[in-house]
């Protein structure tokens, strides 16, 4: 049995709040319009011919190339369908956090924002949002608050989805630790990380269990170290 988290919510007395996203599938927009975000999809193309796409912005040095792109997604037998960026941090950090976003943990004081959605053709979705910190030691503190974040959604009551012991990655210039999560039956469904490299932080989710996932999030959180710290 697959559960989509997002239909899980914690009590109100935690004031977690799913978000809703909505994505557009017909054609590639190339630019940033508005807020700085923008979508993305395969035109003319199925998500199974394994193509990668994405959205090219960039924010005082962070930006979507520094995020999970499609071509990681495929690696892992994901089939993305299409992606929203944004560069204002305003974004929801993951189900756990709820209406926590980047911008508002780090108090507005990062020199840059980032952050993706990627669509599946399943009920599920994949988010990252990351923050550039102007001293090592911000970063530092940020990296701590999101696990702490994290941490507080692994021992939940009996029938809710909860994630699991932390699992810890290194890469060149950077570390990670991965969690996977489970579904209120004790079903994988999907995992969260927190990714650190220099001044740099993110936390990147699968919600749910797209068709083709791998069992362990190891291989997302990988990718999304290796293009954090690139």
């Amino acid at each position: 049995m697959t559960e989509n988290k997002n239909a899980h919510q914690k009590p109100v007395r935690r004031n977690r709040v799913a978000t809703a996203v909505c994505f557009a599938a017909a054609l590639i927009t190339a630019g940033v319009v508005g807020s700085q975000s923008a979508t993305a999809a395969v035109a003319g193309h199925p998500a199974t011919a394994a193509r990668p796409f994405a959205v090219a912005a960039v924010a005082s040095g962070l930006g979507s190339a520094d995020l999970v792109q499609s071509e990681d997604l495929f690696r892992q037998g994901l089939n993305p369908v299409g992606a929203t960026v944004a560069l204002t941090g305003r974004e929801a950090l993951s189900a756990c956090s709820g209406e926590e976003t980047m911008r508002g943990l780090t108090k507005g004081t990062a020199t840059a924002y980032a952050s993706v959605t990627w669509s599946f053709d399943t009920d599920s979705r994949l988010t990252e949002s990351a923050a550039s910190a102007p001293t090592r030691t911000s970063a530092a503190l940020w990296e701590k608050q999101l696990v702490a974040l994290v941490q507080d959604c692994q021992d939940e009551p009996a029938g809710h989805w909860y994630y699991g012991a932390a699992h810890t990655l290194t890469a060149t210039g950077g570390t990670a630790r991965w969690y996977p999560a489970y579904s209120g039956d004790g079903t994988v469904s999907g995992g969260v990380a927190v990714l650190r490299s220099g001044t740099r932080v993110a936390v990147v989710e699968l919600s749910g269990r797209p068709g083709g996932a791998p069992a362990s999030f190891e291989g997302i959180a990988a990718a999304a170290l290796n293009r954090l710290s690139s």
